[in-house]
């Protein structure tokens, strides 16, 4: 008989699934952010302003707890809030943005299709989370369908891709981002998962202000402009603060292989909000990518016996 604490876990479980088919859409708004930012906003201002609004907008929420939990935390923890603020905020915020700026969707696409699965092996490594054979056989199908997406239904044109120097930066946030999600699971915290993301996203702001000066500094940014703000809001709300609270909450129920999987529905969500806001059509390719992506979802991610 289910005692009332599993029942509560269940419940979380089962949110957390849900969660694995909304989260992508807010995070697939960061490639329109990143290709709209060129030009009208500097990257690492972009990026420390999304992170300072989404610290402004948390914090209310989570003031209560941070108070209960007392000075201790900190000390205990105020170096793998700066790890992890530096490699969750700022490496995989203005790192994307510079990269962006050089390079195509379909390449940031590719390097990030790597990302689930370097999550999944240095998840079953360092915390010791086994994948199931249905789990494993997911992790591929979705892959399968990730590349078939960023491929356009021709595997030729997966050959045919040139990496240009803003390939390096999106690879440097693709390794950011992998060690940013195991790191979450290997360090445990006395904070719930609202309260600790507003830690870690302090930590990241204290990281990107030098990075941010210097860039003033050796650059002349774009002039203020109400479409700059418009995207710091954008990003601080649905690629940030509501993204990554989700991601957290995930983790933390879900473990890392397949929480990461959420990186996998991003290419197709991306191609239907474009359709929306852009009036990109999408093609069939998109329908045969998302007819692998998300059954394999749904495989990876049952609840196992």
């Amino acid at each position: 008989m289910n005692t009332p604490a599993d029942l509560a876990a269940l419940r979380r479980q089962r949110f957390a699934r849900i969660l694995l088919w909304l989260v992508p859409l807010a995070w697939s708004s960061n490639y329109l952010i990143a290709r709209a930012a060129s030009g009208v906003i500097s990257p690492h201002v972009l990026a420390l302003g999304r992170w300072s609004l989404a610290f402004a907008l948390m914090l209310p929420l989570a003031w209560a707890g941070l108070r209960r939990a007392g000075r201790p935390w900190l000390a205990a923890e105020w170096k793998q809030l700066l790890v992890l603020g530096g490699l969750g905020m700022w490496i995989c915020g203005a790192f994307v943005y510079i990269g962006g700026q050089t390079t195509s969707s379909a390449n940031i696409a590719l390097i990030y299709a790597a990302t689930p699965v370097a999550i999944a092996v240095v998840g079953a490594v360092l915390l010791g989370e086994r994948m199931a054979s249905s789990q494993v056989a997911g992790v591929a199908l979705a892959l399968a369908g990730v590349l078939f997406v960023i491929a356009k239904g021709d595997l030729r044109n997966l050959l045919a891709v040139r990496f240009t120097i803003g390939d390096g930066w999106v690879l440097a946030a693709g390794v950011s981002w992998v060690a940013y999600s195991v790191l979450l699971r290997l360090w445990p915290s006395r904070l719930g998962t609202a309260e600790r993301l507003v830690a870690i996203t302090a930590g990241g702001i204290l990281v990107l202000l030098p990075f941010t000066a210097l860039e003033l500094a050796l650059v002349t940014p774009p002039p203020f402009s109400w479409p700059a703000l418009g995207l710091v809001v954008a990003a601080a709300v649905l690629p940030g603060m509501l993204a990554y609270q989700a991601y957290s909450f995930m983790l933390r129920e879900l473990g890392a292989g397949p929480t990461a999987l959420v990186l996998y529905l991003g290419p197709v969500y991306a191609a239907f909000t474009a359709w929306l806001l852009l009036g990109e059509r999408p093609a069939w390719y998109h329908a045969a990518g998302a007819a692998l992506i998300l059954p394999s979802i749904w495989l990876a991610t049952r609840r196992q016996a």
